[in-house]
């Protein structure tokens, strides 16, 4: 075995990393996994497409059609693997990771999140890809209880305590999203890098991670938005809603509600220093609370953006009652 000076280890580590590539497809999974750069292909909603392999991932959400499926690209051989409970893949400068918690087994929601986060940690302690990015977690029934038995604010005490100091001084970017198909398993994805980014707060908002106490025993864990350590700029959005300062806006006005969340990407954008306007590159994820507003949100979306920047609409709840539509995603530029 060749063992590389320590220098050269690095600067391996350091180096730049090219863009991963994000794309909505209406591609098979069996022809998306058969491709040697494939990191990760999700699937939505009810598609009857079943895979054992690791990089395949189905996420319980409906779509207002058949939804296309999102592929991650990376620009290596991308290796696979099972290691317990976490489903893998990495090319050696990103890796995608997967697990899915029955709530059941562990008593519910807030230990079925540490659980999820204590694995996470483990996994990341001895990976080549230590650095997490982005992360999404999908729960059934997110808004269920009252106060701080609601189950997003059980979610949010579990994850913290199972985070263990993991991410330091810097959370990654994240979405927490409600599923609606009682099976009470909680489902976490995250895309981890060999090397850090950058994260990035809204000057909008309060960072979520300082939410006073009424929100909950303990504040959410993420950033809103992280910078990849790529070699050309490439940001990555976490869920974003018509929140300003910690304050929901609009309630009850979809259109209002969606040029709030819109104002808010748009200040993401300028805090991390982009000026280029969302494109063709610019894949994003919209989650829409009620089934009839979805041709609306689309609609509007269009009227705002334009053609090109793909969107992908999906039926869930937002961690908050009042909030009717979220957006995440991803900018190059």
């Amino acid at each position: 075995m060749t063992v590389r000076p320590s220098h050269a280890l690095d600067s391996a580590v350091s180096a730049p990393l090219a863009p991963l590539r994000v794309e909505y497809s209406s591609a098979s999974a069996t022809d998306a996994l058969a491709q040697p750069d494939t990191l990760a292909v999700i699937g939505f909603g009810d598609t009857p497409q079943v895979h054992a392999d690791p990089r395949w991932l189905r996420v319980r959400l409906r779509s207002e059609a058949p939804a296309p499926l999102e592929i991650w690209r990376a620009s290596g051989r991308v290796a696979h693997g099972r290691d317990g409970d976490v489903a893998w893949s990495s090319d050696g400068a990103y890796a995608f990771v997967a697990l899915n918690v029955d709530e059941a087994a562990l008593g519910g929601i807030s230990s079925a999140a540490q659980h999820a986060y204590a694995t996470l940690a483990r996994w990341s302690r001895a990976s080549a890809t230590p650095h997490f990015l982005r992360i999404w977690n999908y729960l059934d029934a997110i808004n269920d209880g009252q106060g701080d038995t609601e189950r997003y604010r059980q979610f949010c005490a579990g994850r913290a305590a199972g985070m263990d100091g993991m991410f330091g001084s810097s959370y990654p970017a994240a979405t927490a999203i409600g599923l609606r198909d009682g099976q009470r398993v909680l489902q976490v994805y995250a895309l981890a890098a060999r090397a850090p980014g950058c994260a990035v707060e809204n000057p909008r908002q309060v960072n979520a991670w300082r939410y006073p106490r009424q929100y909950g025993p303990a504040a959410p864990g993420f950033a809103r938005a992280m910078r990849a350590p790529t070699a050309t700029p490439q940001l990555y959005i976490s869920g974003t809603a018509a929140i300003v300062g910690h304050a929901s806006h609009h309630p009850e006005d979809i259109a209002a509600q969606l040029d709030e969340t819109l104002a808010n990407v748009r200040s993401l954008l300028d805090a991390a220093g982009s000026h280029a306007p969302l494109d063709a590159q610019s894949p994003l994820k919209v989650y829409v609370r009620h089934a009839p507003d979805m041709p609306v949100v689309r609609g509007l979306l269009r009227a705002r953006l334009g053609d090109a920047v793909p969107l992908l609409l999906l039926e869930g709840d937002i961690c908050r009652r009042e909030l009717l539509l979220e957006i995440e995603g991803i900018h190059a530029g």
